[in-house]
């Protein structure tokens, strides 16, 4: 029952792309995410067309150019660097990415109605949070969230989890427009990084796991081993957690995007797991984050 929300990596490419999915072979209206990577002095050109997009390095440098604009994203080695500039491409834009030194490179993307004007954001400027306490410690970038980053449609972050620890918990939904809830259609792409190194783990030895359960009315049951490429499509219901396995810290990019004339993120906790935040009060942060370069040993 989950294959169809589970894309082990190499499942989803297309065309140029390492992982390509669209509205259209999710199943949904509204969210996209595209992983292009790009060898020495390579390019590529595309349009947005009715979507707005995000470029996000994963890893290596990129320029970005569109119309009279040119963007130069310093990038990172790794998503186990911290965060990472970005560049906002608006819907109804042709634009073009550059690498000198080769890279791989996340195009984020949600169906859009009002164009927002392309501009570029310093990695400065990505709010991080330390999130949960404990064991449900975990590092947020909120580089386009509703609340940072100014778009029609589009929220983004990235979660680094330590090894260990469990993210994404307690299990919350947001598939429904409400006071208190946003309907958002959610991609998770995960990335595990190699035991004691910020490097990404390409072997496929470092793993996590994902689980996804809907409502009685809304069935979903996702349970899932994830490695480096993995995606998990979340439609509906209760999501979490992601728990990464010891030695091993977790990577994910979360996408979202709604039919809904607001551009929120709201979400109601599983009433069962809802009581584990307040556990947090008497709990001090994992002493491992904030994670980034000068967190890993020496030659790592």
């Amino acid at each position: 029952m989950s294959s169809k929300y589970y894309l082990p990596v190499g499942s989803a490419a297309t065309g140029p792309f390492d992982l390509e999915v669209t509205p259209e072979s999710a199943g949904w209206t509204e969210s996209s995410l595209r992983v292009l990577t790009l060898p020495l002095d390579g390019s590529a050109e595309f349009d947005t067309g009715a979507e707005e997009i995000l470029v996000v390095p994963l890893s290596g440098s990129v320029t970005v150019s569109c119309a009279t604009e040119k963007f130069v994203l310093a990038g990172r080695q790794s998503v186990f660097d911290g965060p990472t500039d970005f560049a906002y491409v608006g819907i109804d834009s042709a634009y073009r990415v550059t690498a000198s030194n080769g890279g791989r490179f996340a195009l984020c993307g949600a169906r859009a109605r009002q164009k927002f004007p392309s501009r570029y954001v310093p990695a400065a400027d990505v709010s991080v949070e330390l999130r949960g306490a404990g064991s449900c410690s975990r590092q947020v970038h909120n580089f386009a969230t509703a609340d940072r980053f100014e778009a029609d449609s589009i929220i983004a972050c990235e979660v680094i989890t330590p090894g260990g620890n469990w993210s994404s918990y307690p299990s919350h939904k947001h598939d429904e427009n409400s006071a208190v809830e946003s309907r958002l259609e959610e991609i998770y792409y995960f990335e595990i990084a190699q035991a004691h190194s910020r490097t990404t783990d390409f072997s496929g030895t470092g793993f996590g796991y994902h689980r996804v359960y809907g409502t009685p009315a809304r069935p979903i049951e996702v349970l899932e081993e994830v490695r480096t490429g993995d995606v998990v499509l979340v439609p509906h219901g209760y999501h979490g957690p992601s728990i990464a396995a010891p030695g091993h810290h977790m990577y994910y990019l979360n996408v979202m995007a709604g039919p809904g004339d607001e551009r929120s993120w709201k979400i109601c906790d599983d009433p069962a797991h809802a009581w584990v935040r307040t556990s947090w009060e008497h709990q001090t942060v994992d002493p491992r984050l904030p994670l980034h370069r000068s967190t890993f040993p020496k030659g790592a």
